[in-house]
């Protein structure tokens, strides 16, 4: 029989050291935990891109575009639910409620207030309107950052740990790396693109200056924190694909591959206007789609997590 230290997803935790960062992190959140009640209903939401270092002091780094919109979003609505929310997100990556003054594509920091230095009345109303909410729901929400991929998987894991029980859900709309340079791996300093400073940067440079990468596959670690870390907990994981053909191929191949409650599964290109979610104990597709009017007043968050809450309430009936 194979040992747990031969498993990728522990020997990973072995090979690649804890951020230091990390002691922090669980002892905030042992804090937050302990200042509610036990029966009280509380979400992980992870949110935003992780990144790949390509060096140990960081110059380079692999990331995604993700904004963490969908996550940002989502914890409002479980707030508004009344759940105690954790917040894992990407440093510098969208906030709750913050997020509504920091997505616009024609409006900058500066043009919310006017030539004397005060707010815009054009803008009064809302920022008053989202910061009675940010101070409403301050004390249920916990905020914690990650940067690496790295960063990312220790957290989930030592979180996890803390938070297992049919109370809580982990809502994971975090965009993960799927492949990462592995710590024994990674050059120590900036690599060079010049040829004759290849040897000092450790990189791989071919013949022809260009730059070769060797990435290992991120270990799947939605397996061990639905059989180990978090196995009295809902678990609901995304899928994005760019093709609709595959969609819902993969997303019940991932139920199927690693037996959690809920995928669901978005398309990159409609992900604002309607997602597909699946469940262990149903076979039947469930969409979930808004309008172009409906999303005028709503986003397709507030849709998800009515959605998400209900089956929670029944999901904790059943394992209780």
């Amino acid at each position: 029989m194979q040992s747990d230290i031969a498993l990728p997803e522990d020997k990973y935790f072995y090979d690649n050291p804890k951020p230091s960062h990390l002691d922090s992190l669980i002892e905030e959140t042992h804090g937050f935990l302990k200042s509610h009640k036990k029966d009280e209903k509380i979400v992980l939401v992870t949110s935003g891109g992780t990144i790949v270092p390509l060096e140990s002091n960081t110059v380079r780094f692999i990331g995604n575009f993700s904004a963490g919109t969908r996550g940002a979003s989502s914890a409002e609505q479980f707030l508004f639910k009344g759940y105690k929310v954790i917040f894992l997100h990407r440093e510098f990556s969208l906030q709750p409620f913050n997020r509504h003054f920091t997505i616009s594509k024609n409006l900058n920091f500066l043009d919310y207030f006017d030539a004397e230095g005060e707010i815009d009345s054009k803008y009064i109303d809302e920022i008053k309107t989202m910061k009675k909410m940010s101070e409403k729901y301050k004390d249920n929400l916990l905020l914690l950052q990650f940067t690496t991929v790295n960063d990312y998987l220790w957290s989930l894991r030592s979180i996890a740990i803390l938070l297992n029980n049919s109370n809580s859900i982990f809502y994971l709309a975090a965009a993960v790396s799927d492949f990462y340079v592995p710590y024994e791996k990674l050059p120590q300093h900036k690599i060079q693109s010049r040829s004759e400073f290849q040897e000092k940067s450790e990189a791989k440079l071919n013949e022809s200056g260009q730059l070769i990468l060797d990435l290992d596959p991120v270990p799947k670690f939605l397996r061990k924190l639905v059989q180990t870390w978090a196995n009295k907990s809902m678990i609901v994981s995304f899928k994005l694909e760019t093709d609709e053909n595959l969609l819902i191929a993969k997303a019940k191949q991932a139920l199927t591959n690693y037996n959690h409650q809920l995928v669901i599964g978005n398309l990159l290109n409609t992900r604002n206007k309607e997602v597909v979610v699946l469940s262990e104990n149903d076979e039947a597709e469930h969409w979930i789609r808004v309008t172009d009017e409906q999303l005028k007043d709503h986003c397709i968050e507030e849709f998800i997590i009515d959605d998400l809450t209900k089956r929670h309430e029944k999901w904790i009936k059943s394992v209780n």
